[in-house]
């Protein structure tokens, strides 16, 4: 199977490394010298990482055979793609692959039908759900624990505690306005 574990970023230096964001919680296991990994776009790959190190708070990588700017540069964007053991798990207890997440039954906490998960959305910020519901029409899930309560992979459930708004039209709105409209 396989997993996106990163994307390449601007080019860094002129001896070809790139930055790097990081999509695994596992970097030291699938970002390291000698890995082989796949791309998206394929005609980008296979690239095997020379190097490694981190620079002011951010992974640098070098790819053999990109030696200069020109080339790190042309890299920019591109996904790489780990192959990993179906079976294999991640090494914390809440943590979870995107494999495993998919297809889930979105559920609240009293039982309401949401939908099912189809996609999973890679933000700098948190992750999404993208949820498509019984109609149809599809709603985003914050993948935080404030939200999301309980992800029970043997009843292929996702459970939800939605602040109102989220997931139908009960928001609340909040103004700072005393109601005058003078400016």
């Amino acid at each position: 199977m396989q997993l996106v574990v990163a994307r390449i970023g601007r080019a860094h230096g002129i001896k070809g490394e790139v930055t790097v964001e990081v999509r695994t919680d596992e970097p030291e296991l699938r970002l390291g010298p000698g890995a082989v990994l796949s791309t998206d776009p394929a005609s980008a790959g296979p690239l095997t990482i020379a190097t490694g190190r981190v620079h002011s708070g951010r992974l640098l990588l070098r790819f053999e055979g990109v030696a200069d700017r020109t080339a790190a540069e042309a890299l920019r964007n591109i996904l790489l793609i780990a192959e990993v053991d179906p079976d294999e798990l991640p090494e914390e207890e809440d943590e979870y692959y995107d494999h495993q997440l998919m297809d889930l039954d979105v559920v609240t906490a009293d039982g309401v039908e949401v939908g099912r998960i189809t996609e999973i959305s890679h933000l700098p910020s948190q992750d999404l759900f993208i949820v498509e519901r019984p109609d149809g029409s599809e709603v985003m899930i914050p993948f935080v624990a404030e939200i999301v309560a309980e992800i029970d992979l043997e009843e292929q459930r996702a459970v939800i505690t939605p602040p109102p708004g989220l997931i139908d039209d009960r928001a609340e709105i909040a103004s700072t306005r005393d109601g005058d409209d003078s400016a």
